[in-house]
């Protein structure tokens, strides 16, 4: 597997190597020692998620505060999705930074995003299977978020804006600015 900084301090893309032939294929999706020989350090996964989601679902951007934060390593394991993921870490050389990147049950990549970052997701297939370990146990009291269509971070999700499927939670999260105020 190859893993990938990407341009958000802290934030990788794994790659893994795939092994096809006439069965089908396989592939190893974490080794707790490959990842800390080449990222220095090795998450302590203690939650496993799945979800279901039929195009046009944007879920996000959540996160978790406080001691409740969660760094999270997720996939697509079926279907497409276009993964975003915002810096809010006070002091993070890229604080309010966005990074996206598609992950499918094709190319079967991962992303390792790090604790104090706010992710979302948006189905771009007739529907995804996503899937993300985490290092943190859920804390419903912790949750936190921004808007998914707050205009200082201008993310494009890739889904026409009138074929959005939006929770009424997620409607209603703080912009970007205010949600800077709680930091």
């Amino acid at each position: 597997m190859t893993i990938e900084k990407t341009p958000l301090e802290g934030c990788f893309l794994i790659k893994p190597k795939v092994f096809k032939d006439n069965r089908g294929l396989f592939f190893e999706s974490y080794n707790q020692q490959v990842f800390q020989g080449k990222v220095g350090f090795a998450p302590n996964f203690v939650q496993d998620n799945q979800a279901l989601s039929k195009y046009g679902s944007v879920r996000g951007l959540h996160l978790q505060k406080g001691e409740f934060a969660q760094a999270k390593l997720v996939r697509a394991i079926q279907g497409e999705i276009l993964d975003v993921v915002v810096d809010v870490r006070p002091g993070s050389t890229t604080f309010g930074q966005v990074y996206c990147v598609v992950l499918s049950g094709e190319n079967n990549y991962q992303l390792y995003i790090p604790r104090g970052f706010a992710h979302g997701y948006s189905t771009l297939s007739e529907k995804a299977i996503f899937a993300y370990k985490c290092d943190n146990f859920y804390a419903k009291h912790a949750e936190s978020g921004i808007i998914y269509n707050d205009t200082t971070l201008a993310i494009d999700w890739g889904i026409p804006a009138a074929e959005m499927i939006i929770s009424d939670k997620d409607k209603i999260l703080p912009t970007f600015e205010a949600f800077k105020t709680t930091l």
